[in-house]
């Protein structure tokens, strides 16, 4: 079984396998988005540019049950195929898949039945309500391809497969970008040719990530397992953690979206929408390690190998400390170039970006411990830590600094709400690090933990 090397091969090797392709997988992931705001923003408007974002709550709204699923699933079958547990794994599979399924299918309907009052509650100005309405009712009806495409590709990667995923992911966006072409520019379907084509290109990457799945051969396929109900409420406490982030970019986006209307119009909300690109950018780098490593960290839990966890986290929170540098690099000194790929004739748009830019990305410093320290808690099944650094970055820390900073500091206020919630973050860690048994401590002190766990 391929899924063995998880606990067998050299970790720089497994990290090179399995978190480069999860990386590119994610980078690319987050260029479809870019690339959709790209043509947007050039061949429709700077209105319908702000609008995509606008919307984007409702794009949480399908990852957040995606990632849900997909995580706590993947985390939950690794602990089991780990310990040799191979009938649960397969039952977890199938139960996830049929739980996917059901939940995308609600919401294509709630989205292609409710898209007007959808982006009424989101916050859509009169002038920006028909783009927002058009793209919900029209992204929603893939939901159930997005939810299960992820499920697919994660447990591709947990059986030792993970170029899968990485392969999905380049065909998905060379679809995505020729469909934006022929859509939005050429038959000038605006906001609708874009959503199709992200729509499209996501059915496309279902697809590839389906097809060794039906494997009858591979320790995890279609047509293993049974439908199991008792595993749902594991699977989405391993996951919930992952809901929480997909919860609060959607709040984020909406109490960033509302301030910015109110201190500068549809202009600051398309500001926004650049630099929350550019950061997307950068956010699915990271999240591509905590999710190549993932697999790795909750088999190796399964087979009690503590010492190689250690070994993997120590590379990963290296390599997420060198993105963060990178990107606060770049968002200081090349911020301008970049907005003005979404932005093309508006100098006061690109430079209330930029200057956000600067205060925006002070929170990259830390951002990428952050997001690999909540993984690991996922990955080992302790949902709780996970959850709780989960809400620091997100629903509490966001929601306080919203409401406290741009009362001191007016715009410039919004820009650090950000690395303000990433700082509470980062503290939690540091209290949850004298509780539990993070990378960052001894072997023995693991070790000593584990034995607590299974007494």
């Amino acid at each position: 079984m391929q899924e063995k090397i998880l606990g067998t091969e050299k970790i720089s090797k497994l990290f090179i396998k399995f978190a480069i392709p999860a990386i590119i997988g994610m980078v690319i992931s987050s260029m479809q988005t870019i690339i959709d705001g790209i043509f947007v923003g050039r061949f429709v408007g700077e209105n319908a540019l702000a609008s995509v974002n606008v919307a984007r709550p409702f794009m949480d709204l399908i990852f957040g049950p995606t990632f849900i699923i997909s995580i706590g699933a993947m985390s939950y079958m690794g602990r089991a195929l780990g310990a040799k547990q191979v009938e649960k794994g397969q039952s977890i599979f199938r139960t996830a898949t049929l739980l996917g399924v059901s939940l995308g299918l609600f919401i294509a309907l709630i989205g292609t039945t409710f898209h007007r009052q959808l982006a009424e509650l989101l916050g859509a100005s009169p002038l920006l309500l028909n783009f927002v309405s058009t793209y919900i009712k029209n992204i929603a009806l893939f939901a159930p391809f997005i939810i299960t495409m992820y499920l697919f590709g994660f447990t591709n990667r947990l059986l030792g497969k993970p170029r899968v995923y990485l392969i999905s992911s380049i065909c998905s966006i060379i679809v995505n970008i020729s469909l934006d072409y022929l859509f939005v520019k050429e038959l000038q379907m605006g906001i609708q040719g874009a959503a199709l084509a992200t729509g499209i290109a996501f059915v496309v990457a279902f697809v590839i990530c389906a097809i060794p799945l039906l494997d009858k051969r591979s320790t995890v396929n279609f047509y293993k397992g049974h439908w199991t109900p008792s595993l749902i409420g594991q699977m989405l406490y391993n996951g919930s953690s992952e809901g929480i982030v997909s919860l609060s970019s959607a709040l984020t986006v909406y109490l960033f979206n509302r301030t910015f209307m109110a201190f500068a119009g549809e202009s600051g909300v398309a500001a926004y929408t650049t630099i929350s690109y550019i950061a997307y950018f950068g956010l699915m780098m990271v999240f591509g390690i905590s999710d190549g490593i993932a697999s790795i960290i909750s088999y190796n839990y399964g087979k009690r190998q503590f010492d190689r966890i250690k070994e993997i986290m120590k590379l990963a929170l290296r390599t997420s400390a060198i993105i963060g540098l990178v990107l606060v690099a770049v968002m200081n000194f090349s911020a301008e170039p970049l907005i003005q790929l979404f932005i093309k004739d508006n100098s006061s748009i690109v430079a209330m970006a930029a200057k956000g830019a600067a205060l925006y990305s002070v929170g990259f410093l830390i951002t990428g411990y952050n997001i690999i320290s909540s993984s690991y808690f996922t990955a080992i099944g302790n949902a709780r830590a996970s959850i709780f650094i989960a809400l620091s970055r997100g629903l509490v820390g966001i929601t306080l600094g919203i409401l406290i900073l741009p009362n001191f500091l007016g715009i410039n206020g919004v820009w650090l709400t950000v690395p303000l919630a990433e700082l509470l973050a980062f503290i939690l860690i540091q209290f949850l690090k004298k509780r539990e048994p993070t990378a960052t401590l001894t072997l023995k002190q693991i070790d000593q933990y584990s034995a607590k766990k299974t007494a």
